[in-house]
């Protein structure tokens, strides 16, 4: 059994992660931390009669001495890179869920995060677990930085096409839509109920800091620079992501050619799925599954991408990673 702990229990993403743990049969949930000194089921009430747990203030050295050998971390940016270092310095793998350790060059994060990374070591050695792109990487790394909701399905709705030369790489437009869920637990003003309900919107039009992170890793697959214009909208559901991304072919592509690529592309991932049929968020709930739909509409290509953002977005890829980082079948209690 491997022992691990989730560092911040108080969010949707902590909570999701617990779900999903608790039904993996190689992990042991040794402790969550948070700085509400509560059980997890008052923090939580549907983990009422399944688990027993209290949260606790971090502490690396108590970590230790319960033997924790793996850390998801659920903290927000910022304090992500102010507690993982005690644990990655005593050897623990650490996966991060927040943005902390997604961009290689710490002056991007600092122009989109509006402050400078303090954590320059870890950040060099740290791993974008995107495992359909960077999976040989992820299985021997001590240091995942889990990708965002958004980025994972423009990234993975345009590999095929930019890792094949097959469009012009600058600009790609994504649109996107997210569930509330997406902005966390802790209430805001635009998404109090009275402002979100009945309401669609536009939001960080131009300056959304999921946009570096796309670049940076569709550059990876193109082996040159990708300009993504990217707008993400606030739409009233609890969870689900819906992307439809724009790309300007360099040949022209019948749909059953763009079903081929895709599905050959796709082969081997367990968790992408190729459709011919228009996708919707209802259909990934709760799921692991990336659904993409590629189309060719007047002479452009156009990608339709759903993911649920809580589960594929964040929790449900992080065990994916997890179980690659561990060796064990990747779809491990992310099948359920």
């Amino acid at each position: 059994m491997i022992k691990v702990a989730i560092l911040g229990g108080s969010g949707y993403t902590a909570l999701e992660l617990i779900r999903i743990l608790l039904r993996h049969p190689h992990v042991e949930i040794a402790a969550v931390t948070s700085r509400q000194d509560e059980w997890l089921h008052d923090l939580h009430p549907s983990l009422t009669g399944r688990v027993s747990i209290r949260g606790e203030p971090f502490d690396a050295d108590k970590l230790m001495k319960k033997g924790v050998q793996c850390a998801f971390g659920c903290l927000p940016h910022g304090a992500s890179r102010e507690a993982l270092p005690h644990l990655l310095n005593r050897g623990v793998r650490v996966i991060d869920l927040s943005a902390d350790y997604r961009l290689r060059d710490p002056n991007v994060y600092a122009e989109w995060y509006g402050e400078s990374h303090d954590d320059l070591a870890h950040l060099a050695q740290a791993v974008y677990g995107l495992p359909e792109i960077y999976g040989d990487e992820i299985k021997t790394a001590q240091l995942i930085a889990n990708p965002g909701c958004y980025p994972q399905t423009a990234i993975l709705g345009l590999a095929p096409l930019v890792g094949g030369h097959h469009i012009e790489l600058k600009p790609i437009i994504v649109n996107s839509v997210s569930g509330v869920s997406g902005a966390g637990r802790t209430p805001k003003l635009t998404t109090h109920f009275p402002e979100c309900n009945e309401n669609f919107s536009a939001y960080n039009v131009g300056k959304h800091r999921h946009t570096p992170e796309m670049e940076q890793a569709l550059s990876d697959v193109a082996g040159e620079p990708v300009e993504i214009i990217f707008t993400p909208h606030l739409a009233p559901m609890d969870r689900g992501i819906f992307s439809t991304i724009y790309a300007v072919p360099r040949r022209s592509f019948t749909e059953a050619q763009l079903l081929d690529l895709y599905r050959g592309y796709y082969e081997k991932a367990a968790f992408v799925r190729v459709r011919e049929s228009l996708p919707a968020t209802k259909d990934t709930f709760g799921t692991n599954f990336l659904d993409l739909c590629p189309k060719f509409v007047r002479g452009r290509i156009i990608v339709l991408a759903v993911e649920d953002n809580l589960v594929r977005g964040a929790s449900g890829v992080a065990v994916q990673n997890f179980n690659r980082m561990y060796g064990f079948d990747e779809r491990t209690a992310l099948m359920a």
